[in-house]
C-alpha cells in the first residue's frame, strides 16, 4: 500500500485529456487551447463545447421549458436539490446503461437548466415572486445575457462581460474536490443528474467554491479602515487567513487571476483600486512571514472583484461558480464514463485492536 497522503496530495487518480493546470502559473489551457485569447472572442457556451466536445463551434444548448419545484431563494441549495430532481423528472438513464451520445445530450440539457435554476432562485432571493416572461428571456444572445434577463429582466453589457469572463476562467480546473466528486459518482454508473448534483454539494463549501463570498466583505473592511498595511498585520497577527491568496496547485501566479484582474480594470470594478492595494501589501507580508512558501493571488480574489461589477451578492458566489463549472464537470463525467472503472480506494485502519464489547463504555 502506498504511503498515506492527507487530502490525496500528489496522488494520481485519473488520466485526463481535458485540462492540466500550469503549475508555474503561466497559461490556462483547455484541451491544449490557451484560454486568455478566447475571452471576448467566444462566449461561455462555446467554451462549454470546447471542453465537452473538443469543438469550439459546438455549444451548450439553450435551457428548455421547465418549472422548478419549491425554490427557496438559496441558490446553492436550490441548485443541488433541483439538479437531482431533474434526473427523475426527465427520466435520465444510468450512465453505464446509456450511450456516450445520450450521456452527452443529458449533460447538455442539465448544464443549461442549471443556469436557469440559479437565475430563478436568485430572483426569488431578491424578493420577487414573479418570473420574467420567456419573450424577454429569449432576447438573450449568449448564456450570460440570458441568465441576467431571466434573473433581472435586463442585462447591462458590463454585467454580461463580467459574468461571461468569470464563467470562462472558472469553467474547468482539473481534479479539484467537486470534479473528483462528480467523477466518483459517475464511476458508480449513476445518472448525469446525480453526478452533477453531488458536484454542486462539494462546491458549496468555503474551502472550495465559497471563497469569493468572503473577499468582497474583506475588501470593504480594508477600505473602511483606510490602512491596508495595518489591517494585514492585525489580521495575520491574530492568526486569521487573508482570503484570495495561495493555491494547492499553483506555485506562482494563478493565470486565471491575471485575466480576471485585467477585465476588472477594463470594466471599472468598484473595488479594484482597494483590491490592488491590498494585494500588494498582502503579498509582501505573506512573503516576509513565509519565505519558503509561494502564496500568490488566486482565482477567488479577482473573481469576487469581477462578480461585484455584475452586482452579484456574495452569498450567490458558490452558485455562480457552479454555473461556470458545469462545463468541466460534464467533460469529466463523460471521460469517467468511458473508463468504465469504479473508484474504490483503500483506507488504512488506525483504530483500536480487537477488544470485547464489554470494555467499551
Amino acid at each position: 500500500m502506498n504511503d498515506f497522503k492527507p487530502g490525496l496530495e500528489g496522488i494520481v487518480a485519473v488520466e485526463t485529456e481535458i485540462m492540466e493546470p500550469d503549475r508555474d502559473g503561466g497559461t490556462l489551457r483547455y484541451r491544449g487551447v490557451d484560454v486568455e485569447p478566447l475571452v471576448g472572442r467566444y462566449p461561455y457556451e462555446n467554451v462549454w463545447g470546447l471542453l465537452v466536445d473538443d469543438d469550439l463551434d459546438s455549444t451548450m444548448p439553450d435551457p428548455e421549458t421547465y418549472e422548478p419545484s419549491g425554490l427557496t431563494g438559496n441558490a446553492p441549495s436550490d441548485l443541488q436539490a433541483e439538479t437531482a430532481r431533474l434526473a427523475g423528472a426527465w427520466k435520465l438513464g444510468k450512465l453505464n446503461e446509456i450511450s456516450d451520445d445520450q450521456a452527452r445530450e443529458d449533460l447538455g440539457r442539465l448544464s443549461a437548466q442549471m443556469m436557469a435554476i440559479v437565475a430563478r432562485s436568485a430572483r426569488i432571493g431578491d424578493g420577487h415572486a414573479d418570473s420574467i416572461p420567456e419573450a424577454i428571456v429569449a432576447k438573450g444572445k449568449t448564456a450570460a445575457e440570458t441568465f441576467l434577463l431571466r434573473w433581472r429582466g435586463e442585462a447591462d453589457p458590463k454585467h454580461v462581460k463580467a459574468i461571461d469572463t468569470y464563467w470562462i476562467c472558472t469553467a474547468e480546473h482539473g481534479l479539484n474536490a467537486s470534479t473528483f466528486t462528480a467523477r466518483i459518482t459517475a464511476s458508480t454508473g449513476a445518472d448525469a443528474g446525480a453526478a452533477l448534483s453531488s458536484a454542486v454539494g462539494a462546491l458549496s463549501g468555503p474551502l472550495h467554491g465559497g471563497a469569493p463570498a468572503y473577499v468582497k466583505p474583506m475588501l470593504e473592511e480594508v477600505a473602511a479602515s483606510g490602512d491596508a498595511e495595518r489591517w494585514v498585520e492585525e489580521t495575520l497577527d491574530s492568526g486569521k487567513r487573508i482570503m484570495g491568496f495561495g493555491h494547492r496547485v499553483y506555485r506562482a501566479e494563478d493565470p486565471r487571476s491575471r485575466i480576471l484582474k485585467r477585465v476588472a480594470k477594463e470594466l471599472g470594478a468598484p473595488n479594484v483600486e482597494v483590491a490592488e492595494q491590498l494585494e500588494a501589501v498582502a503579498l509582501k507580508a505573506l512573503q516576509e512571514r513565509s519565505p519558503d512558501r509561494v502564496l500568490a493571488t488566486n482565482v477567488e480574489y479577482y473573481s469576487a472583484v469581477v462578480l461585484d461589477v455584475a452586482e452579484i451578492p456574495p452569498p450567490l458566489a458558490p452558485a455562480m461558480f457552479a454555473c461556470s463549472r458545469v462545463a468541466g464537470w460534464s467533460a469529466h463525467i463523460l471521460e469517467q464514463k468511458r473508463t468504465g472503472r469504479l473508484f474504490r480506494p483503500s483506507a488504512r485502519y488506525v483504530g483500536p485492536a480487537a477488544r470485547e464489547a464489554a470494555s467499551v463504555g
